[in-house]
């Protein structure tokens, strides 16, 4: 099959497909009902599961951290700002040593108070194996974010101290992903998580009314929200997962929801015809493939990286996600304050990706052989089957045969936190897990260093003594201006370095119901509803 005819598989059919439940086909005034990519209902305990998507749905609905995404803005990069913490320093004398001044006045869903003591309790439930409220599959989550801590105490009654490991100018981006769970309500439901995660308490602007697993999750408006800017327009949120692209455009066009998570680019002349709005932006996201560099995986040679990167046809990619994605030529986009300015363009030519492999001893007679774990569907992973359809018939162009492992989103984010290293990925060369860079430690300081190896940024082991270099010097600066420009050069070392296969940079299709209002499509991984309502 000619691969400009992947993304055209079914989808006029798919678009007429009948879904269970017709006669709900009216959304009730005041109720949103968003179709999510994710198989399952995200966590609802606090550190949400399936990925991004998770955080977007489950964390910052129902729950908010120290510090928050500021999501107001189209226009711009989105920023942090204070959360349950209004304002925090760093000594002087010793700068892995933060205080955080606690905002007062807030409660948890269930009436009690939000203090400094269940700030401790909740980093206990996530990093105090010895507590009694410590809850695996949450710190299994959180660990992408709290890795850097150290220890953390109580100062007084609306203080709170945290230590990091090392010098950590960054800690403000990951303590907007830790979620506060309510000391109360584990206790209340006899300390017992799966019982939390019915009846679960944060301080977020909704609460969680009934969950299903599978099926749906409801949530409702918290009046009391401590930032009244917050509080929810629509009464009643309804998150149902939805992994079969078509199944959710088909849901949008028969009335059975009113918000979609990345439409097919072949449904969308369909959608716009039907009146659906369409909106995109610009925001912090690339689709690559994380390369192994254990012994035996063909990228540990340079050339085979750069040839790789070289066979992708990146602009005919785009035009079959209907100009939904951008191509990539780095980890970050050019715009951003993070891309340098790269010495080497890892831009589509098949030629000189031949005799790279030529120089590296492969040919068309002994091609490169590399297997490549990839899932159907899952967060940000945009239309994952025929895109790497479309890359293995280019890599197979120039000598690179590739083969696919195929599992679940939740699996294979199993397989990246454990390595390439770990038997479970022995004999896999890449794995295509869609990553954010909204944040340094994600988006270039873990991925390209091995210092912070224990994050799980860096799947394949990636070691280069020049960036592990310039991604400590990026992690211990706490001028802004100084540091964009550290991980610019850090960004021109792991593109010359060609360190994983970088494809194309989504654009973060959404399509939504005629009368819905008031959503502003942030330049962020994550998305705030608050202010969406149906009319």
């Amino acid at each position: 099959m000619h691969k400009r005819e992947f993304l055209r598989l079914g989808a006029a059919a798919g678009l007429s497909l009948g879904l269970p439940g017709a006669a709900h086909a009216q959304a009730r005034p005041g109720v949103l009902r968003v179709a999510m990519t994710a198989g399952d209902i995200p966590l609802t305990t606090g550190q949400p599961n399936q990925g991004a998507e998770g955080i977007r749905f489950m964390g910052i609905t129902l729950y908010d951290g120290l510090t928050r995404w500021d999501l107001s803005r189209s226009d711009r990069a989105a920023a942090i700002v204070p959360g349950l913490a209004e304002s925090w320093t760093v000594d002087p004398q010793d700068k892995r040593v933060w205080t955080f001044r606690l905002r007062p006045g807030v409660r948890f869903h269930d009436g009690s108070a939000f203090t400094a003591d269940a700030v401790v309790w909740n980093l206990d439930k996530l990093l105090n194996k010895a507590a009694p409220q410590f809850d695996l599959p949450q710190a299994t989550q959180g660990s992408l974010y709290t890795g850097g801590i150290a220890r953390w105490r109580k100062i007084d009654a609306s203080t709170v101290e945290i230590t990091t490991k090392v010098v950590d100018a960054v800690l403000p981006y990951s303590l907007a992903s830790v979620f506060m769970s309510s000391p109360a309500r584990w206790e209340e439901m006899g300390r017992d998580w799966n019982k939390v995660a019915q009846k679960p308490s944060g301080t977020g602007p909704w609460r969680l009314e009934s969950v299903r697993a599978r099926e749906r999750a409801e949530l409702v408006r918290n009046p009391d929200h401590w930032d009244t800017a917050r509080i929810p327009q629509s009464e009643r949120l309804v998150l149902i997962p939805m992994p079969d692209v078509n199944s959710r455009v088909a849901a949008l066009l028969s009335g059975q929801v009113d918000f979609v998570e990345a439409p097919p680019p072949d449904a969308i002349p369909r959608l716009r015809q039907s009146k659906m709005q369409i909106v995109t932006n610009v925001y912090p996201h690339i689709w690559p493939y994380m390369l192994s560099f254990e012994e035996g995986s063909p990228f540990l040679d340079v050339r085979v990286r750069r040839a790789a990167n070289m066979a992708i046809d990146r602009a005919g990619l785009v035009s079959l996600l209907g100009g939904l994605a951008a191509p990539a030529k780095g980890m970050v986009d050019p715009g951003h304050p993070w891309f340098g300015k790269p010495a080497l363009d890892l831009g589509y030519d098949p030629d000189r990706a031949r005799a790279l492999l030529a120089e590296a001893g492969f040919g068309r007679d002994k091609p490169v052989k590399a297997r490549i774990i990839i899932s159907p569907a899952g967060s940000g992973q945009m239309q994952p089957l025929p895109m790497n359809e479309f890359i293995k018939e280019n890599l197979q162009d120039v000598g690179i045969a590739v083969e696919f492992e195929v599992m679940d989103w939740e699996t294979l984010r199993s397989r990246r936190r454990l390595g390439a290293a770990a038997p479970e990925n022995k004999g896999r060369h890449g794995i295509n897990n869609s990553f954010a860079y909204w944040d340094p430690d994600i988006g270039l300081i873990g991925p390209a260093s091995r210092f912070m190896k224990d994050s799980g940024f860096n799947w394949g082991d990636y070691y280069n003594p020049k960036a592990e270099e310039l991604a400590k010097a990026a992690k211990q600066e706490f001028d802004p201006v100084a540091q964009n420009a550290l991980l610019g050069r850090l960004h021109e070392v792991v593109v010359e370095d060609a360190m994983w296969i970088f494809v194309v940079h989504d654009l973060n299709p959404r399509a939504l119901a005629p009368n819905v209002r008031g959503f502003v499509q942030a330049q962020s991984w994550l998305q705030d509803l608050t202010p969406v309502v149906v009319a």
